[in-house]
This record gives structure tokens, sequence and C-alpha cells, in this order.
């Protein structure tokens, strides 16, 4: 899988949140999206994964052939803080119904996931009655067992205490090699030391 991206910019009424970035993301690698909160990182990857046009530039998706842009939801998955669960479903019923979407990665079933999650104590559990650090694991969890080849995640400690980061750094190694992951942090425990660093104060 391949991200071509040519003249990307995103203005809001005369303000560039970035602009002129031109680059190739492939398969195998994780990006790192750094800069100062309100920089513009989350309106970066929310233009990369197609829910905001941008204002100039192209984006090309290309797997075997190229993906057309109404397609590409198929081959993603998010997470990010302000990214919205259903508070009325149980822990379960969350897992079921995300995976009537996406495949699960590795085939597991949503009870597997949840012991994946750390959360089988709250399969019952209305989501509204989680915690902000289980809502956030719930949130990365999905994005984690979802057979997708494109991962995106936006500030994806938020929340987690330090046992809850340990499991996201051991969820986030064990991702399929082949990959594609983009992590939108100003916080480099976040991402991996290896990941491809995009500074959003370099495309000002």
């Amino acid at each position: 899988m391949k991200i071509t991206v040519e003249g990307l910019g995103k203005r809001f009424n005369r303000e560039w949140i970035f602009k002129n970035l031109t680059d190739t993301f492939e398969s195998g690698n994780t990006y790192a999206i750094v800069g100062p909160n309100g920089s513009g990182k989350s309106t970066l990857l929310q233009v990369l994964w197609g829910q905001m046009p941008s204002s100039t530039g192209k984006i090309t998706y290309t797997s075997q052939k190229e993906i057309p842009l109404e397609d590409i939801f198929q081959s993603i998955a998010i997470a990010t803080p302000y990214m919205d669960l259903i508070d009325e479903f149980t822990g379960l019923e969350m897992v079921n119904f995300h995976f009537q979407f996406k495949k699960a990665r590795e085939n597991k079933t949503p009870k597997e996931i949840l012991e994946c999650l750390e959360l089988s104590h709250a399969s019952t559990k209305r989501l509204s009655n989680f915690s902000s650090g289980m809502r956030q694991r719930m949130k990365l969890g999905l994005a984690f067992y979802s057979e997708v080849p494109i991962l995106f995640f936006d500030e994806p400690s938020t929340n987690l205490d330090k046992k809850s980061i340990q499991w996201y750094y051991q969820e986030l190694a064990k991702l399929p090699s082949e990959s594609l992951a983009f992590i939108a942090s100003n916080q480099e425990h976040e991402y991996p030391a290896t990941a491809k660093k995009i500074n959003i104060l370099d495309h000002k």
C-alpha cells in the first residue's frame, strides 16, 4: 500500500494549516507527524485518511492499482481521542459492531479481542460507564485488531496510565510488518525511534 501526496495543502479562510507537502508514504513504515499543539497535525491526518478535502494538491492511494477516495475507508483504521464511541453499547457489543465492518486481525473473536484489550472484565459494562482510559484503550484496540493496511493514531496515549501506555507499546510492536502507520504526536514516547518524522512546521 502506498499514499502519494503532491503539493498538498489545507487552508481555513486565509490561514494555511499546512502547504506544499509532497511525499510518498509506503507500507512497512511508521510516520510520525510532529509539531506543537494546535499546529495542524490532526488536520493533516484527516486530509490523509480522506475525511477532509485538501485545499490544494493531490492524494493518490495505490495498492496493486489505484484506490478511489470513496473506497479508501475499507483500507484504514483510525484511533483518536475525539472519535466517538456508542455509549449505549456494552464493551462486547462495541467490538461486535465494529467488526461487522472490518475483518479482525488473526481472525480473533470479539471475546479474544476484549482479552487483548485487557477489557474482558468490562464486556457487559456500558461504554458510558467506562473510564477515559478504558475508552481510549477501546479506540486503540479496535484499530490495532482491524485487518487493514493503513492505520492512523492521533495522540494515542491520551488518558492512558503507565500500564496502559506499556500495553500500547506492545500492541504497536505487534502490528504486521507490512503495515503503514501514521502517529500524530508532540511527545516522542508515542512513536517508535525508527519512525520517519514529518514536522508540520516545515510546511507552513
